[in-house]
C-alpha cells in the first residue's frame, strides 16, 4: 500500500488528533522463542507505521517487550503502565496481546487500542483494502443476529456437529472503528462474535447448566483431533497419538483452557485465507477456547485465548452455521462454508 493510501487508512480508522500520543508495540524473540522472517518484517512494518503517525500526532513512540510465547498471555506490567500514558496503543506483535491490552479501554481514562497479532504487510493489499463502511454494516448486522439467537448449530466438513448455547449473552462487533476513547479493534477488522453461555456458579443457580455440546474437530500437530464438548467445556479428546497426548497435556496444564470462549463470524470481503489467523478469521467462522472475560458477558479468565478458523479454504471448514433466533426463525448465516452476505444487505 502506497504511503498516501496508508495515511488515509490510518486517518479513517483512528482519526488521530494533533494533540494525541501514540504508542506502537511489538514483542521480541527470546532465547526460547526464536525469530522468524515474518516477525522481522513486522517490526519493520511497525517502524513504517510510526513514520506515518509522526506528522499526524503530538508524539508517536515504539516500545517492545519479550514475547510471551502464547496468544493473550500476560504481558509485563511495566508495558501496561507505559501504555496507560498514551492515547492510542497499537500492538503489532507475534503473539496476540488483545486480552491484556483490552483492559486499557476501561476505567476513568479509557484508551483506543488496536491489536494486530501476526499482521503482514501483504494485508495492505487484501483485508486493509476493504470498504470499511460495508465492513461496519455487515459486522453490525451479524452482531444483531447473534444477539437475537438463543443458540447456533454448526456443521463441519468433517461431519461433526457442535451446538452453541447463546442465551443470556450479547454479541459484539469489530467494525474497524478506533476513533473514540474506549474503542478496541482487532485490525484488520471485520467480524461479530459472542461468548456462549458459560454457566458460571452464580449463573447456574438461576439459569442452569450450559447446553453447548457436541464434537469440535481441530487440527493439532498436523492431524485431525475431535474434542468432545459438554456444558461448554472440552471434556474428552479422540484421535491418533502423539497428537492426542499433546492436546491432553495442553488442556490439563490449565483447566480454564477447556472453556469454549467465542463463536465468531468474519465479514471482511477483501480478507483471504492464507494460514494467518488474524486475516483468516475475517473470512468466516471461527471458534475459540480459553479466556472470555475480555468480551461482553465472558466469565472465564485463562492464560490464553486461542482462535481456530473454519472459513472456506481452511483444513476443516464450517460448512453450515444456523442461528436459532428467539422468535423461532432460523437463519443460515454460513452456507457451503461461505458467509451469506445477501442476508446482511437489508
Amino acid at each position: 500500500m502506497e504511503k498516501t493510501k496508508l495515511t488515509k487508512l490510518i486517518t479513517d480508522v483512528f482519526a488521530p488528533r494533533s494533540t494525541e500520543t501514540v504508542l506502537l508495540l511489538y514483542d521480541l524473540p527470546t532465547q526460547s522463542i526464536p525469530d522468524n522472517p515474518a516477525w522481522q518484517a513486522r517490526r519493520k512494518m511497525t517502524e513504517a507505521w510510526q513514520q506515518i503517525f509522526t506528522p499526524l500526532v503530538k508524539q508517536a513512540d515504539i516500545s517492545q517487550y519479550p514475547a510471551t510465547g502464547r496468544h493473550n498471555g500476560d504481558i509485563p506490567s511495566d508495558v501496561i503502565e507505559l501504555a496507560q500514558t498514551y492515547d492510542i496503543i497499537i500492538a503489532m506483535t507475534e503473539y496476540s496481546a488483545s486480552a491484556p491490552l483490552k483492559t486499557l479501554t476501561k476505567g476513568a481514562n479509557p484508551k483506543r487500542v488496536a491489536s494486530m497479532p501476526t499482521v503482514e504487510k501483504r494485508m495492505e493489499n487484501t483485508a486493509f483494502q476493504a470498504d470499511y463502511s460495508l465492513v461496519k454494516k455487515y459486522a453490525l448486522a451479524i452482531k444483531e443476529l447473534l444477539t437475537q439467537a438463543n443458540s447456533a448449530d454448526v456443521l463441519f466438513s468433517s461431519g461433526d456437529k457442535l451446538h452453541f448455547d447463546l442465551r443470556y449473552r450479547d454479541a459484539e462487533a469489530d467494525k474497524g472503528e478506533c476513533s473514540q476513547p474506549g474503542q478496541f479493534i482487532n485490525f484488520p477488522s471485520g467480524e461479530a462474535f459472542i461468548v456462549p453461555y458459560e454457566a458460571s456458579p452464580d449463573e447456574a443457580k438461576t439459569n442452569g447448566s450450559s447446553q453447548t455440546s457436541g464434537v469440535w474437530p481441530i487440527m493439532h500437530d498436523g492431524v485431525l483431533l475431535k474434542l468432545t464438548v459438554a456444558e461448554n467445556k472440552i471434556t474428552d479428546i479422540v484421535g491418533p497419538e502423539p497428537a492426542k497426548t499433546s492436546a491432553e497435556k495442553l488442556f490439563s496444564e490449565n483447566p480454564t483452557r477447556r472453556n469454549i470462549a467465542e463463536l465468531g463470524i468474519g465479514c471482511n470481503p477483501n480478507a483471504v485465507v492464507s494460514g494467518n489467523v488474524l486475516e483468516d478469521e475475517k473470512v468466516g467462522l471461527h471458534i475459540a477456547y480459553g479466556t472470555s472475560s475480555h468480551f461482553t458477558g465472558g466469565t472465564v479468565t485463562s492464560d490464553m485465548h486461542e482462535d481456530i478458523v473454519y472459513a472456506k479454504g481452511c483444513p476443516i471448514e464450517g460448512t453450515s452455521v444456523v442461528l436459532n433466533l428467539a422468535n423461532g426463525k432460523k437463519v443460515e448465516i454460513i452456507k457451503n462454508s461461505e458467509i451469506q452476505y445477501n442476508l446482511l444487505n437489508d
